[in-house]
């Protein structure tokens, strides 16, 4: 999952003081001049993102959003200790959340509870088939052994192993027998894919 992002609109202060420090944040700043500009751009990834905004009903209207991906400043004056542990709060809480309902191929895959279900039918999966999964369905393309030994297990190139086969080949038949989906994970000649 790539880092998440806060983005501060019309905070010029705050966005200064934050960019000074931000190569020790475990979040990325983004700098929005006015709510105008941020709800312009239809581009912002905003579902796993914290805004820091004084004019939140303005965005509520405009970018479909709700109260979790705000941050009210409840208790004013705050330590820059105490604003970065909101909002390492706050991102936390977004994140789980954001993992707690991941859609692949019709099925809903929760990261945090390792639950793989569809129909009211659930299974169980391992970090490792969950690695898995969330890596061939990030790019639409087909993943050689090597590729996934890399990505994955972080092997050496020249490690001959048969883990990769191993464990999508088990994964596979879980799947099969508790879906019957004999097609969630295809394999080809150059690899293995999630259409």
């Amino acid at each position: 999952m790539s880092k998440q992002s806060i983005f501060i609109i019309n905070f010029n202060l705050l966005y200064e003081i934050l960019d000074e420090i931000k190569d020790n944040l475990p979040f990325g700043l983004i700098k929005c001049e006015n709510e105008d500009d941020f709800i312009k751009d239809n581009d912002l990834d905003i579902t796993n993102s914290l805004i820091i905004s004084n004019s939140k009903q303005k965005l509520f209207l405009n970018k479909n959003l709700n109260k979790k991906n705000f941050l009210d400043f409840n208790d004013l004056p705050l330590t820059l200790n105490k604003l970065i542990e909101l909002i390492n709060i706050k991102l936390i809480k977004l994140k789980f959340n954001h993992q707690s309902k991941t859609f692949i191929k019709g099925y809903e895959l929760n990261i945090n509870s390792k639950f793989f279900s569809k129909d009211n039918l659930f299974l169980k999966l391992t970090e490792k088939e969950i690695k898995i999964i969330l890596y061939l369905n990030k790019t639409k393309r087909k993943h050689d052994v090597l590729d996934l030994q890399k990505n994955i297990w972080h092997y050496s190139s020249d490690m001959e192993t048969h883990t990769v086969e191993t464990h999508i080949y088990r994964l596979r038949k879980k799947i099969s027998s508790t879906f019957n989906d004999e097609n969630f994970i295809l394999s080809h000649q150059n690899g293995y894919f999630i259409q």
